[in-house]
């Protein structure tokens, strides 16, 4: 279709798997040069673990991303990943690769193609993020948000992104993952 209406550029251009808008993949790049004063207004603030014990001070939360293990300049012994992010607190929690690992999420915002409401106990193949294969899972429907419980574990389910529900080849709808606090 691209090519039929002249865009020939934008019909052989290889497919982007990162953000589409930020030609050279370096997010944060784009952040600094879009965000005034950004660096200074957020650098400083904490690394912690799961308990909230500090482990060390980093550039600032918009620059984290949820599973990141890469790039934390901070060691402590064993590889740490991004498992939660808090700006309010510019706190960013870590922890290990198996700590990344959920069985549960609440999706709000949603939107429902396929029914006008779900059954209870609405068994769905559930996918977090583009490339997913999706995984097996129960949703209900609590007050106006959707509880989604995993058959098995997936690995981290990052806030502010996408779940997409599926009955087979039917997409039945999809909503905002919301984030999930760690008690600190």
């Amino acid at each position: 279709m691209a090519i039929d209406n002249g865009y020939v550029d934008l019909a052989t251009k290889s497919e982007s798997y990162e953000i589409c808008f930020v030609p050279d993949n370096d997010y944060r790049g784009f952040l600094k040069r879009k965000v005034d004063g950004l660096e200074q207004k957020v650098d400083g603030g904490n690394f912690v673990d799961r308990s909230g014990k500090i482990l060390g001070k980093h550039h600032g939360y918009p620059f984290y991303t949820i599973g990141q293990r890469k790039g934390l300049e901070i060691a402590v012994g064993e590889p740490l990943h991004v498992l939660e992010i808090v700006p309010e607190s510019n706190t960013v929690v870590l922890g290990s690769k198996e700590d990344l690992e959920q069985q549960q999420m609440i999706v709000g915002k949603y939107n429902l193609i396929k029914y006008a409401s779900l059954p209870p106990d609405f068994e769905t193949l559930t996918k977090i993020r583009y490339k997913d294969a999706g995984t097996l899972a129960t949703v209900n429907h609590v007050d106006d948000k959707l509880n989604v419980l995993f058959h098995s574990l997936v690995s981290a389910i990052a806030p502010v992104q996408s779940a997409v529900f599926y009955e087979g080849d039917d997409l039945v709808g999809g909503g905002i993952i919301e984030r999930k606090r760690i008690d600190l």
